[in-house]
């Protein structure tokens, strides 16, 4: 093995620690903006109900206003064959309802966090590894 080999690796690996730290710490910056963007989401028990081609979901509110959303053809689709369904309104809002607590890509953008942070810190700790195995 020659003499470069091993600093080439840490170079690598320094490298990798801080996208992969750095690429967390902007992925969660980027959640708390979402999070904070998207709301306040209370749970509800809708009724399905189907005028003509469109499936309509009502619910009371937490004021006991009574609401109602069309349903987007995957939501219908998600709620076919269904005469009651737990959805997620939003607080304030009239006829603004999804089926999941938090909006779709919330989700992978988390698993993309998660992967960013392992990847910086399985960089961080092969590097100790290597530094405290050379002696």
């Amino acid at each position: 093995m020659n003499a470069s080999a091993p600093a080439s690796v840490d170079i690598l690996l320094e490298i990798f620690t801080w996208i992969g730290l750095g690429g967390a710490v902007a992925l969660i910056v980027v959640l708390v903006a979402l999070w904070a963007a998207d709301g306040t989401w209370l749970s509800a028990t809708a009724f399905v109900d189907r005028e003509g081609d469109d499936t309509v979901v009502r619910w009371y509110d937490a004021d006991g206003d009574a609401n109602r959303a069309v349903a987007t053809p995957a939501e219908a689709e998600a709620l076919s064959g269904r005469d009651e369904a737990t959805i997620w309104y939003r607080h304030g809002w009239s006829g603004r309802m999804r089926l999941t607590h938090r909006p779709p890509g919330f989700r992978r953008i988390v698993w993309a966090a998660a992967g960013m942070a392992a990847l910086g810190i399985l960089s961080l700790v092969a590097s100790w590894v290597l530094y405290f195995a050379r002696g």
